[in-house]
């Protein structure tokens, strides 16, 4: 048989009861088997024997779509919330003419942290500081009120902030786990093409790395690697093909 495109992958979070979770827009995965071999040698050149040491299954996976529950379920292994994290990109504004020179931002109610203001005018940043603005700075409180000198009155500006939806998406909140928890999931990677089947299941997995690049032009892929191991029964998995 032969085998086309980059297949489906799955992931269940060996927890009881863990939603399976898919990796969308699947660009690519590899598995790698491995293992370490040593040689005995006598005093010819070559090996008079040779015997598989310690064995490794590899994987790595590229898949487009960002999704905060499968992170969580393959990942982190923590717990998710309602809500999302946005971010607002140079917001417009204008700072008044008469006091007190303020301006709030549109989504000032869940306001979580201030990114920095730019005069509009000249493109140039603002100096941050507490209270009591000179020209060229400004101060903003929990609410999203950013406060500005009198003397840039009438200065269009634009805001940059965080701030909270509570209606849609999901939160993860990375907490600082101790020494040795190791969230583990089960994996399976199936292919088909002209109506044969390969489908490889892993029982025992654990992830390694997360890797998130952007780049100019093109779209984020975010890539993701992660080992197999053997689970209480001493099973590592199983390979099945239709022929």
């Amino acid at each position: 048989m032969y085998s086309f495109g980059s297949g489906n992958l799955y992931g269940v979070n060996t927890t009881a009861n863990s939603t399976p979770v898919r990796f969308g827009a699947l660009q690519d995965v590899s598995v790698d088997f491995s293992f370490t071999v040593k040689e005995l040698h006598g005093t010819y050149q070559f090996a008079l024997a040779i015997a598989r040491g310690n064995g490794k299954i590899s994987c790595k996976a590229k898949a487009a779509t960002l999704n905060g529950n499968t992170l969580n379920q393959i990942f982190f292994g923590l717990s998710t919330a309602a809500g999302k994290q946005m971010v607002s990109v140079d917001e417009s504004g204008t700072i008044p003419a008469s006091t007190p020179w303020q301006v709030t931002a549109a989504n000032g109610a869940t306001f979580v942290q201030d990114l920095g203001v730019q005069n509009a005018t000249t493109g140039l940043w603002m100096s941050k500081v507490a209270s009591a603005p000179a020209t060229g700075q400004y101060s903003v409180s929990a609410l999203g009120v950013y406060t500005f000198a009198t003397a840039d009155a009438n200065t269009p500006v634009r805001l940059n902030y965080t701030y909270t939806v509570a209606a849609s998406g999901t939160k993860l909140v990375i907490t600082n786990q101790l020494l040795g928890t190791t969230p583990l999931f089960q994996a399976a990677f199936a292919t088909v093409f002209q109506g044969k089947n390969a489908t490889f299941t892993f029982n025992q997995c654990t992830a390694s790395k997360l890797t998130f690049a952007t780049k100019l032009e093109d779209f984020v892929i975010p890539e993701f690697d992660f080992s197999c191991f053997a689970d209480a029964s001493n099973t590592i998995g199983t390979l099945s093909f239709d022929e």
